[in-house]
Parts: structure tokens; sequence; C-alpha cells
């Protein structure tokens, strides 16, 4: 979409058949400033007055959004000039997080307000009825406050004259379902990518599904889902800003009561009032755990129920655990397993076998700024509530006319694959039209996630036996299900270390059946290539020279031999900025990367200056941050370091193998290729090069490459 925020042929569809519940989604950063507030209260807004393709429609309506804040969100270093305004008034309306609490002394409920810094606001019994959830954690709300000075000076001033929580008044269900059926299904993937706030043409298929799989515990009751990967992918976004029907908290920051039930007063914890509750940071060796609180976790998760005493309560929380991973997926599969990074007490296959699909992080970009939609989507607080009214449905039969799971597959097994399953159909397939092939596709997804976390298991239950992982077709062809990590890594996955390829047909979300390209580009990577034609000698001081307009120079020659056995890498280039030469530092790397075995890590650090034009130096960081995700899955840990053009001038490679490379042009020798079809775009040898000086230098003691 361009500049002027022209509608594409799919963003005025959406308009057309979701009058009034769209809007287009780069207007929450418009609009939000340095409020900090869910998207979804700002969204809801937004949908008051923005829900229209009209362009001036919705400037005016940015404007009322932006007075609306300006004039009612309470900022908490403003908390006193809003109460003074609130005095002087009688009454103002904020925009609030309210939290209630019950004065049992005085048998009264009481209010909290989280920015504008007041409490013990009496709260009508009706009002907490009608609004549970202002009993746990807090809800944003339009409020209207009142203040009226007590003769008595014990009780508070403040009064609620009303509360209304940012949320949906109304829908129809039946008429989202209607529209669903006239989008087809790669439009309306599109519609959910976009209504997340992603740009769909940035994601391909199997990174959009990964997207959507992580709506589900919105929509499937008492669903368990583990993503673990790299920093910076967007982990708990979903369930902090998406819906006002998740919780996110912090893994360290819970206990039994908060989370289950009080036992003390018999108050019922967040499992009885979210629809998910997702621990944040939830990876982390050294990170203290409550047994008690795994333990009944435990009990939850396998049958969604809980004791209080002698009483056994149930709830339908999905759980959602997010964390960061330190370590490459080979790394991770060579010594130890896929959740390695968790904590010890749920680095346990009963906690584990409890967990119906993992997310594979790693596969899963880092967020840009490119990657934001200016498109339309569903306003958050709409498809919420869409995705909560499914969750009293089941579809996870719907597959069973087309295929049959395998005998093998396990009860708790086939629980996963068929929860995984219901949840992306009600997603994807709300309307129950999908045919065999959109259905294989969802089915071969749910079977992978839960695949990838039994197959963890059995690297630490050295009890448990193997299962073979597939389906049946009508026609009796079986069709094996592999991981991605399993088709990449044959030779370190399966537990003792088999190198055992997947059989002809395996299927793979997102992949042609029986092929994987990133596989294939694994296996080139880890060959081990012959010496390259390098420096005749190894002496101090070799310095190899080239002239203007001559060929025959490539990574492979002049630093190949020199990467060989290297676990760290430094590079200090000044001019890594333009698209080639982001191209070269690709070049760079994939030259370590043939070097670099499965299981292997190393680092690389690129230091160069950032460009001076705002706009060149967000694309530049942008540009690095992308080879930062693609290096990573080669086993390379990349650090990025911008740095001022006074305190960088010379260029160097460093290499750990006791060798520090003084190159004269930095990693941009090649001339620009004169025809756009040339073989030197894809052999660096055939490339004409500008006159540059590479200089040797042994540096006094090797660092370990152990």
């Amino acid at each position: 979409m361009d500049e002027g925020n022209t509608m594409n042929d799919l963003d005025q569809k959406i308009n057309r058949v979701f009058a009034g519940s769209v809007v287009r989604k780069d207007l929450v950063k418009t609009v939000k400033g340095n409020a900090i507030v869910p998207s979804y209260v700002l969204e809801y807004l937004l949908g008051q007055y923005c829900a229209t393709d009209d362009e001036a429609t919705i400037q005016t309506g940015i404007e009322s959004v932006r007075r609306i804040l300006a004039d009612h969100y309470v900022h908490r270093n403003e908390s006193e000039l809003v109460r003074s305004t609130i005095r002087e008034r009688g009454r103002h309306k904020v925009i609030d997080k309210i939290s209630v609490t019950l004065n049992d002394k005085d048998d009264v409920y009481e209010a909290s307000f989280a920015n504008l810094g007041i409490s013990r606001v009496l709260v009508d019994s009706s009002t907490v009825k009608q609004h549970p959830k202002l009993l746990v954690s807090g809800v944003w709300c339009l409020a209207d406050v009142e203040y009226d000075h007590p003769l008595d000076s014990k009780q508070i001033p403040w009064i609620l004259g009303s509360l209304k929580p940012i949320q949906l008044s109304n829908f129809d269900v039946e008429e989202y379902l209607a529209a669903r059926a006239e989008f087809s299904t790669e439009e309306w993937v599109d519609l959910l990518v976009q209504s997340i706030g992603f740009n769909p043409e940035l994601f391909n298929r199997r990174a959009k599904l990964t997207q959507l799989v992580r709506l589900i515990p919105y929509c499937e009751r008492n669903y368990n889902l583990v993503e673990l990967g790299p920093k910076g992918t967007g982990k708990s976004h979903i369930y902090s800003e998406f819906s006002p029907h998740g919780m996110l908290i912090s893994g360290g920051e819970i206990t039994v009561p908060k989370l289950f039930v009080n036992n003390a007063n018999g108050r019922l914890g967040l499992v009885g009032y979210w629809d998910a509750v997702a621990f944040d940071e939830f990876a982390g060796k050294t990170k203290k755990t409550d047994k008690a609180l795994v333990d009944i976790m435990k009990n939850y998760m396998a049958n969604k129920t809980f004791s209080r005493g002698v009483e056994t309560l149930g709830a339908e929380a999905s759980m959602v655990f997010v964390g960061n991973t330190q370590h490459t997926v080979p790394h991770m599969l060579k010594h130890a397993d896929l959740f390695d990074e968790l904590p010890p007490s749920y680095h346990d296959a009963a906690f584990l076998d409890r967990l119906h699909h993992y997310i594979p992080g790693w596969e899963v970009d880092i967020i840009r700024g490119e990657m934001f939609s200016s498109g339309y989507g569903f306003v958050v607080d709409y498809i919420a509530e869409i995705l909560k009214s499914q969750r009293v449905y089941d579809y996870s039969d719907r597959y069973k006319e087309h295929f049959v799971l395998s005998s093998d597959i396990s009860t708790r097994d086939r629980d996963g694959i068929h929860k995984t399953f219901s949840g992306l159909m009600k997603i994807l397939y709300p309307h129950g039209q999908a045919t065999a092939e959109e259905i294989e596709e969802i089915l071969q997804l749910a079977i992978e996630g839960r695949k990838r976390v039994k197959d963890q298991i059995l690297r630490i239950d050295k009890t448990m036996s193997t299962v073979r992982f597939g389906y049946e077709t009508p026609e009796g062809e079986w069709r094996e299900v592999a991981t991605a990590e399993e088709l990449l890594y044959p030779t370190i996955y399966y537990r003792g270390g088999e190198d055992r390829v997947p059989e002809k047909g395996t299927a793979l979300p997102g992949t042609e059946t029986g092929s994987s390209t990133r596989g294939e580009n694994d296996q080139a990577a880890s060959a081990q290539p012959a010496a390259a034609d390098g420096p005749a000698t190894t002496e101090l001081g070799k310095m190899l020279t080239f002239q203007n307009g001559q060929t025959g120079a490539s990574y492979e020659r002049i630093f190949g031999p020199y990467l060989d056995g290297a676990t760290s890498v430094v590079i200090e280039d000044p001019y890594i900025r333009a698209s080639h030469q982001m191209r070269n530092l690709i070049d760079f790397v994939a030259t370590w990367a043939k070097r670099i075995q499965p299981g292997d890590e190393v680092s690389l650090a690129v230091k160069t200056v950032q460009d001076s034009d705002p706009g060149f130096a967000q694309k530049q960081l942008g540009d690095l941050l992308q080879i930062k995700g693609s290096v990573e899955a080669a086993g390379i840990k990349m650090d990025v370091q911008l740095v001022e053009a006074a305190d960088l001038h010379d260029r160097w490679v460093r290499i750990n193998t006791g060798w520090d490379i003084s190159l004269g042009r930095g990693l941009d020798i090649f001339e620009k290729p004169e025809k756009s079809f040339e073989l030197g775009q894809s052999v660096q040898e055939f490339r004409k090069v500008r006159s540059f000086n590479v200089i040797y230098q042994r540096t006094s003691v090797p660092e370990s490459t152990s």
C-alpha cells in the first residue's frame, strides 16, 4: 500500500463486506503517541470513529480519538492535574485501568484507578456482577468519576458515576460466518494477518499460519501452547494487546492463589476469569519455581480442574508459555533438547506432555518496521469477541471424512492434535467449508506441533517409546509428518543421534510434499569444502593485491582458509548500509556457514556506521536485523553495533583462529555489474573488482577454537 493509503482489491473487499467492523491498522500508531494503553483500547475508539474507507472521515475520526485521549486518558505523571479537574468540574470522564476489591469489614466493593492513583472508590454490587473481571487484575474502562467532599473526614470524596469496559457491545456471529464465505482462503488468511497488525505480503504461507496458531488459545478451551524462540519476534504481543480476554503475566510473578484460588477467602484466580493466561519470560534455567504451583498446573492442564481444600473446581482458561532461547536449534538438539531453556521444575516429561502444540519461535522473523500493516483488518475487539464465541464449539472431527490418524498416536497426542486442528478450523473455516487439501494442510501443522513436543520428551524420558506421527488417506496411502527441524538436522534430531532420514512423502506444512528447500540448504551448508585458493603462505604481513577490473577474487579465496574452526568473527566496516553492501555481508556469512557443523554455535559481531539520514538509518537497522534472523538459522549468533562515523575508520575482519585481516575497501570490493544477467552475479570469481589490498596479520596468541 502506498503513502497515500490507496486501497488494494482486498482492502476494498474487506470494507465492503465488513463495513463498520474494520479499521486501518496503521492508525493505532498514528494516535497512540505516548499513551501507554493496550492496542485493543485504541482500536475500540478507532472503531467508533474511523471504521470507514472514506479518507476525510478517517482524518476527522483520528482527530476525535486524539482529542478523547488528550482529554480523558490518564497519564500517571498528570494524575494530580486530572484529580484537580474532577474536583473543579464536579464530574469528569477518564480512561483508566480499574480494579475492584471486596472490603469485607465494611461489606462494600471498592475500586482502584491505576493511573489516576485513587482507591477505595465505592462500586455497587450490580456493576461487579456485570463485570466480574474487575475483581481480577483490573479492566480498562471509560468511567465517570465524581467529586463530593464529605463532612466526615473518614470518607473519601471520590464517587464512581458510571463505568463502561472497553469492549464490544454486540455482534452477529451468523453475519460473520456468512461474510467468511465471500473470501477465498488466501484472502481470509491475509485479512486475519492484517488484523493482527502485520503486512501479509512479507510472510510466506507457513509464517502466516504460525501467526494464526497464536490465536488458538482465544477460541479453544483449555488449550496448552508453548513458544520458545529468539527475542523480538512478537511472542507476547498477542496475549498483552490483542484481546481484552487475555492476560499476560511474568512467569516469576505468579502464585497458586493468584492463578487458581485463594483458600483463605475463596476468591477464584486468573484461570476463572480469562480465556487465555500467558506466562511471559517463561524460560530461564536459574529461575525459581514453586513446586506446588507446578503440580497444580499439571493437574489443571490435564484435567481442567484444580482443588480448593476438599472441593474440586473447573475452569476453561487456556495456558500459554512464551520464552526466549539463548542457543540455536542445532546447538540445542546436539547438546540437550528444544525445552532446554526451561526452569528445572518445568523441564519435566509429565509437565511437557500436557502441552498440545510447540510453535517453533526460531522460524518467526524478528519484527521490523516494514512488517506492520497499513491495510484494513478487524477491529481487535470485534475479532476477539468472535473468537470467544467459538469456544463453545468443537471442530476436532472435521478431518475424519478425509483422513485417519495413525493408530500409534496415544490419547494425549491425539488430544493435542485435535485441539490444534479444531482451533485452526474455527479461525480459518468457521463456516465449515474447507476442501480436503485445505483440511490436510492444517492437519499436518497440528500433527507437527504435537510431534515437536513428543520428540523432545523422548529425549528427556528414555523409557518412552517412539511414535509414528502421520495419517492415511481414503485410498490407504500413508503420509508421515515430520517437523522442520527433523528435515533440517537429521543427524542430530533423533534420540541417540541416529541418522534417520524421513520417508519419501513426508509432509511438512508450507512445503512441497516430500521436499524441503531449507533441508537441502542445510546439507550444503554443513558440508566441508576443500581448502580455497588462498595466499601461498600464512606468515605475518602476507598481502594480496587486486587491480581495477581484475577477476578471480572471492570471499572464499580471501577469507575461506582462515574461517576453518572459527567460533568468533568481528567485522568492522563503516559502509554496510546500501542493498549491495548487505548482500556482501550475506555472502561473507555464507562463506563461513559452509564450514560450520550442525550443532556448533558461533558468534558474529558487526560494527558499522549508522546512516546520517534517519529514514535510511531505520532501513539500515531493519536490513541488519533481517540478516541477523536469517543467519541464526545457520548457528551463527549475530550482534549488531551502529556507531558514529568518527568512531570507525579502518576495515577489519578479526577471526579467533588467530588472524586479523585488514581490508582496504572492507567487504565492498566488487564493481557494479554492467548487465542484469551476468555469471558474476552468482559466482564471485567472475566479477570484476575495484582495486584493493588485503593484509593478513597473525595475532600473537590465537583464541581457543575448541
